[in-house]
């Protein structure tokens, strides 16, 4: 296994940034007490998480210098 070249930079990368913001959603989703939780959707939680990683896949795919 190999770094990418430019690993030091790795945290300004939008692809990085989506992917730890996907993973923060889902942490702070799970510290919330019942009564906030029930006036949102878990669908919404589900599918913010899941456009994240997408849209963070695709911001791996562009070159970001």
């Amino acid at each position: 296994m190999k770094l990418v070249d430019d690993a030091r930079s790795a945290w300004r990368w939008f692809s990085v940034q989506a992917m730890v913001l996907a993973g923060a959603v889902q942490m702070i989703w799970l510290q919330l007490p019942p009564d906030l939780k029930a006036s949102v959707p878990d669908a919404w939680i589900t599918y913010g998480t899941i456009a994240l990683l997408v849209v963070g896949t695709f911001g791996r795919l562009v070159d970001q210098k």
